[in-house]
């Protein structure tokens, strides 16, 4: 039986293309950026023209990017050197923010409410998940220090109005970042035309490594460095550069820009197909985020009396790899805070289930998954009502 994956809202496998850009700075380029010499001036290069591509593709310059250790560090560096620059240039001590951001996201803001006294302003979403621009109005305040809603939710798939937060956060003085990690595989992210001051990337996402991502910081943002040690990255962010990841980053960008279109346009078209087969074959079954502004490969959904990890579990056996929500809350019993957010009742919010396509899926994948599931739905209801 072949193994199904649908689940590259988690992660995608390293395109071969750039594994072969990676290969020469994992063998005989070996040198560390920061020495004189020869081996440190060509990794110094590569590093260097890293920056460049992923600059053209974001619409910014060069020393516009920080090259971090990942999507979850460029959200942790965004979030608190933003803050505390902001706090110590100005008094600022307001954060804004939004209930359905990933963890890494509502994990710092929540540390920095609790333990560095910031006051947080968490604001409401529709039932789509989207967050309402009045809001953002209503939320800021004179000591805001910073802005942040992601660019596309990975639970639901919804599109956030981006440009249109960001041009009212500037209207007031205020910071705006957003966490693109999940929207970098299917959409352009010119930060010229979003307006954003800050903008997170994560390799593995659109198909480079794992363990490096890449952080946007418009020129002119005081940003307080947070991991200290050494003057990498403009004194921004210390450590030695992980040289063939930053490669490889820079590959994968470049390569998504370029197929975007042709790619997305075939993701749209399987998730349609997933969304209607699932909708007329399954009984109780909703679609979460919003029915057009969402990720084009992106289709989730709410079962209801099901557990979405038992779900998980019948799809594995079936061969096919999916999620009930992002990655990190995989196996947690407990209805995901996304779906609690939209004001699905437990009863419904329990049994979630994500379907995301990517580069290796065929018709014959979804084909396959829009046959199993309903059995698998079926037969869990079943025993569940044997149960009761």
């Amino acid at each position: 039986m072949e193994s199904i994956y649908l689940d590259y809202a988690a992660t995608t496998p390293l395109d071969p293309r750039v594994l072969e850009a990676m290969l020469p700075y994992l063998r005989e380029e070996f040198g560390n950026p920061s020495s004189v010499h020869g081996f440190g001036r060509r990794a110094e290069k590569a590093v260097e023209g890293a920056r460049r591509t992923v600059a053209e593709v974001l619409g910014c310059d060069p020393d516009e990017i920080i090259f971090t250790g990942g999507g979850s560090e460029s959200n942790n560096l965004a979030l608190r050197g933003a803050a505390f620059a902001a706090r110590e240039l100005r008094g600022a001590n307001h954060l804004i923010t939004a209930p359905t951001e990933h963890e890494a996201v509502l994990a710092t803001m929540h540390q920095l409410r609790d333990h560095f006294g910031f006051e947080l302003t968490e604001l409401p979403v529709d039932r789509t998940g989207r967050v309402e621009p009045a809001d953002v109005v209503r939320a800021l305040r004179p000591d805001t220090a910073l802005v942040s809603v992601m660019t596309a939710n990975n639970e639901i798939g919804t599109l956030q109005p981006v440009a249109e937060i960001a041009a009212i956060c500037h209207e007031r003085g205020v910071l705006f970042h957003t966490d693109a990690v999940q929207a970098a595989s299917q959409l352009d992210l010119n930060v010229r035309a979003s307006g954003v001051d800050l903008l997170s990337l994560g390799a593995h996402k659109f198909y480079g490594p794992k363990g490096v991502g890449a952080l946007y910081v418009r020129r002119g943002t005081p940003l307080l460095p947070t991991q200290t040690g050494g003057a990498q990255e403009r004194g921004r962010r210390a450590g030695t550069s992980n040289v063939a990841s930053i490669v490889g980053l820079a590959e994968a960008l470049r390569i998504t820009a370029q197929e975007r279109e042709t790619h997305n346009a075939r993701f749209a078209a399987l998730r349609e197909y997933v969304i209607a087969g699932v909708l007329s074959n399954v009984p109780e079954s909703r679609v979460t985020g919003h029915r057009l502004e969402r990720l084009p490969n992106h289709a989730s959904f709410v079962f209801r009396y099901i557990n979405g990890n038992d779900l998980l579990m019948h799809l594995d056996l079936a061969g096919i790899a999916a999620s009930s929500g992002s990655a990190c809350k995989t196996g947690d019993p407990r209805p995901s805070g996304v779906l609690l957010a939209l004001g699905l009742e437990p009863e419904w919010a329990l049994g979630s289930l994500r379907i995301t396509v990517g580069r290796g899926t065929t018709e014959a994948h979804v084909e396959r998954l829009v046959a199993v599931l309903p059995k698998a739905v079926e037969k869990l209801r079943a025993e569940r009502l044997a149960l009761a």
